[in-house]
């Protein structure tokens, strides 16, 4: 899809003569009337003659101005009347409806060559669905270079401002170097704790399961983009856990002598093997649910737990089948000749029970010490909620993303014309001229910029009246500069508001949303009874939020009052004369707008050429001279129209919006400052609201997740970014407690066990301590990523706690003491949990800088570090507490 914004196409403008016209007993209508029937051509049918058919064709078009000029009109004093003689013809640009113009910032080494701003056209080019971005954008680039020097003459300076297809390449291509560092990064890990042959099982287990990922991807029809591209470095350290646990059991049972290698393979497979499946299936399950959130951020995140699951899935399969092998083969060392049997090493020899026994004896064999511990703990997960409480951590839906782009969007008072709303966007144009950030802007003024991903709710794309214009604004590419967009944006926005001020106008700097589109980061709706007042308590919320910490670009969608004037005609007066009030409305249509009556007939024309009649600019510059325009009787007088009309001066209505059938006025604002949230913001509004004016006997309610059910009240209810959040949120809450519960079933389900599975959950709240101080530390929004994150995390480290357990149950049946079964089991299974806690923070280390999913990394950073820890001495130490009676 293509679109043209700008520039100006040829017209044919026909400038009528009142006075001439008058006295050649001429009016407006009839002159149109006249063009219109002297310009078409018809098929007249056809004859025979002798044997043969001969077509007739009758009429002729309108081809040149010439023709248009010597068009007979009318006949005065037995003469023909030519068009050229009651007026005059004009072949040339149209009159401006829309300016758009190109700039040069600091930022640009052409600042210095183009220092003005300049007159442009826009070409928009938009992908088909489906189609790949880059290589369309590769296509029309070739295209373009193609053109330079033939059809595109060389003065004309051709500049590409926005290339979403490269943009897409750079996302991807960051995205797939992450993925490959952080495979990298894994296996390094896995061979500082089993050496490097372990590390290779390991490394050759991630491309198989991402290879059968990918195949998984192109059979549910999903295409490699930054969410599922971000599902596979989001599961990077995850997938690998399952064959760190295969590979790290078998290469202890290996190193321990006790059975004869095949053996020992089995065993150790078998050891692990079904807690590891119960284990992957926990992990899914806190996965999964994620899908099924609702709204528009649903279709947003979905590809992330569907293709974190499948990958895990697979992971499970791999680390079943293709990992024992790579392990029997590369774990297994050689017996090199000459050198001694050397005897297995065991458990309670190793420096790892040693370290660990250190820490976990004392709490079980000391009272007050294990009590002092847990009191510690339980402290800390109470000081780390109530950080949100404090706002010492934020809650917001994403935070912003830092962008090449950010958006100026202008709003003068209805009747401004095209002129005063152009002055405004020039001047905020010079001033977005001289900033060493800005590479390049182009104004759109009257008319509306290529459409973004902004403006798909917003509607910008319908702005296109004379009191709007668009400024968009292209930075320097984010790796180029050290502040973020979002800062850039804070740092212009007070002076652009100060020229806005001046001008009286409305403007708002409008950033890229890091997730779906919203109409506003926070959009009030009042509802009620009566319009007109919901328009006065609009303005009141407007006022309200204006004076609100943090809140900026406040806005409402009531119109400022526009004076029009209303022609009523006095029908009986007109019928007197022998003038239908058609005749009336028809003339002054036709001559107060530029509406063409008709279009040349050109065949090498690319566009209509139209044919517009108008009148001189004095002519209809007040009511007065337009109600000098004369219409033609029936008895072949000529009318003035202030005969027949009586002029009323009023005011425009204003446009009346619903939502689901409501009468609704919006109320508009966006957040900037130090909470940028708009959770603070709304939160404190209840008794604010409370005081607003309102008629008598009527109360306001505040509602948040849908719409009132009757209007007999007034009503403000809060939607924009709130509403995402909220409803993010509030499935992501219902998906937890679903993940709590399917996680509990399935331990139930294989322990046999109602206590057992309380046992392991204990490090799901434990993770919260590292994920609340990990945001603290990092100064960053809890986010909907860092709840994934946290969801996530709760099967991660129940995997680790039913690892724990297992051992302890094994050995148990083997006859040893529950205390020592316990210690026993934290020693033997600290290597694979810390090994797959190392995989899960590096794989999170990667996407630690991006702005939308750094609280995702932060969430399974900072949780998995202090749960693991946490985990490896809470969990023995409370199932010690709770069997030790069984086992006395």
């Amino acid at each position: 899809i293509t679109k043209l914004i700008g520039g100006r196409g040829r017209q044919l403008r026909v400038i009528m003569d009142q006075f001439k016209m008058s006295e050649m007993g001429l009016d407006v209508l009839g002159i149109s009337q006249m063009i219109q029937t002297n310009n078409q051509q018809v098929s007249a049918g056809s004859f025979d003659k002798k044997d043969q058919e001969f077509l007739v064709r009758t009429g002729n078009f309108l081809k040149t101005t010439e023709d248009v000029e010597n068009l007979v009109v009318g006949v005065h004093k037995n003469q023909p009347v030519y068009l050229k003689q009651v007026a005059q013809i004009i072949d040339g640009p149209e009159l401006p409806e829309n300016y758009v113009s190109f700039g040069y910032g600091l930022a640009s080494e052409q600042a210095g060559q183009y220092p003005s701003e300049y007159p442009a056209v826009t070409l928009s080019i938009a992908k088909r669905k489906g189609t790949d971005a880059m290589k369309i954008a590769d296509i029309v680039i070739d295209k373009l270079d193609h053109l330079r020097g033939t059809l595109i003459p060389d003065e004309v300076h051709v500049e590409i401002t926005r290339n979403y297809g490269e943009t897409a390449s750079q996302k991807v291509s960051e995205l797939l170097l992450h993925l490959i560092g952080a495979i990298i990064a894994v296996t390094f890990v896995v061979m500082l704790a089993m050496g490097w042959r372990g590390g290779l099982v390991v490394f050759l287990s991630v491309p198989i399961t991402f290879a059968l990922t990918l195949l998984s991807y192109y059979m549910l029809d999903y295409t490699l983009n930054r969410i599922t591209l971000f599902a596979l470095v989001f599961v990077t350290g995850i997938v690998v856990d399952d064959s760190i646990i295969i590979a790290e059991n078998m290469h202890r049972h290996f190193k321990m002598k006790r059975l004869p290698f095949k053996q020992a393979a089995l065993y150790a497979i078998n050891e692990v093997g079904n807690p590891t499946i119960l284990a992957t299936f926990t992990v899914i399950a806190s996965v999964l649910p994620m899908a099924f959130v609702s709204g528009l951020m649903g279709p947003y995140m979905s590809p992330m737990p569907i293709g974190a699951s499948i990958a895990m899935i697979l992971s499970l399969f791999v680390a079943l089948t293709i990992t024992p092998y790579l392990g029997l083969i590369f774990l297994r060392e050689k017996d090199k000749k000459n050198k001694k049997e050397e005897k297995g090493v065991e458990i309670n020899q190793t420096m790892i029970y040693k370290i660990y026994a250190w820490f976990e004896k004392p709490l079980i064999e000391s009272r007050w010490k294990r009590w002092a511990f847990l009191l510690i703990t339980f402290a800390l997960l109470l000081g780390s909620v109530g950080m949100f409480f404090t706002k010492s951590v934020a809650v917001k839906m994403l935070p912003f993303d830092n962008k090449n782009e950010f958006q100026v969007v202008i709003d003068m008072p209805e009747g401004s014309t095209l002129e005063r709303t152009n002055a405004v966007a020039n001047e905020i144009g010079q001033y977005l001229s001289d900033q060493v950030e800005v590479v390049h802007y182009q104004t759109y003024v009257g008319t509306s910029a290529p459409i973004t991903f902004n403006g798909l709710v917003r509607h910008y794309d319908m702005r296109g009246a004379s009191n709007t214009a668009d400024i968009q604004v292209n930075l320097t590419d984010k790796h180029d500069r050290t502040a973020q967009s979002h800062d850039l944006a804070k740092e212009y926005r007070p002076e652009i508001q100060r020229i806005a001020a001046k001008y009286n106008a409305n403007v708002k700097v409008v950033e890229v949303p890091p997730g779906p589109p919203v109409l506003s980061t926070i959009v009030a709706e009042v509802y009620g009874p009566d319009y007109e007042e919901q328009m006065k308590l609009a303005g009141q919320v407007n006022t309200l939020l204006a004076n609100t910490t943090d809140v900026v670009d406040v806005d409402d969608m009531v119109e400022s009052d526009q004076v029009e004037y209303s022609y009523v005609i006095d029908k009986e007066k007109a019928m007197l004369y022998g003038i239908s009030p058609e005749q009336i409305t028809h003339t002054l249509n036709i001559a107060m707008t530029d509406r063409p009556v008709s279009t040349l007939n050109q065949e090498r024309s690319i566009d209509q050429v139209g044919i517009v009649l108008d009148l001189k600019e004095e002519e209809k510059s007040s009511t007065d001279d337009i109600a000098q325009l004369k219409v033609k009787s029936q008895q072949g007088q000529m009318i003035p129209i202030s005969e027949l009309v009586d002029v009323v001066e009023g005011v425009k209505p204003k446009s009346i919006y619903r939502k689901n059938q409501k009468r609704v006025v919006y109320v508009l604002a966006d957040m900037a400052g130090k909470l940028e949230s708009p959770v603070y913001a709304i939160l404190g509004m209840g008794e604010k609201l409370k005081e607003l004016t309102l008629p008598q006997g009527y109360n306001i309610d505040e509602l948040y997740i849908q719409q009132p059910d009757y209007e007999d009240d007034y009503t403000v209810k809060w939607d924009g970014e709130w509403q995402i959040t909220l409803e993010v949120f509030r499935d992501l809450g219902i998906a937890f407690i679903g993940v709590i519960f399917l996680i509990y079933i399935l331990i139930v389900g294989w322990f046999q066990n109602f206590k057992t599975p309380i046992v392991m959950m204990v490090a799901i709240p434990l993770s919260l301590v590292g994920i609340v101080l990990g945001h603290w530390m990092m100064g960053a929004f809890f986010t909907a990523t860092s709840f994934i994150g946290m969801i996530a995390l709760a099967g991660i480290m129940v995997r680790n706690s039913v690892l724990l357990i297992d051992f302890v149950n094994i050995r148990l049946k083997d006859g040893v003491p529950l205390k020592e079964a316990v210690i026993e089991a934290g020693a033997v299974r600290t290597t694979p949990i810390l090994l797959t806690a190392g995989t899960v923070v590096i794989g999170a280390f990667v996407i630690l800088f991006d702005p939308i999913f750094q609280g995702l990394a932060i969430s399974l950073m900072g949780g998995t570090i202090v749960s693991t820890f946490l985990t490896l001495l809470v969990v023995p130490l409370v199932y010690y507490l709770i069997e030790r009676k069984k086992y006395a």
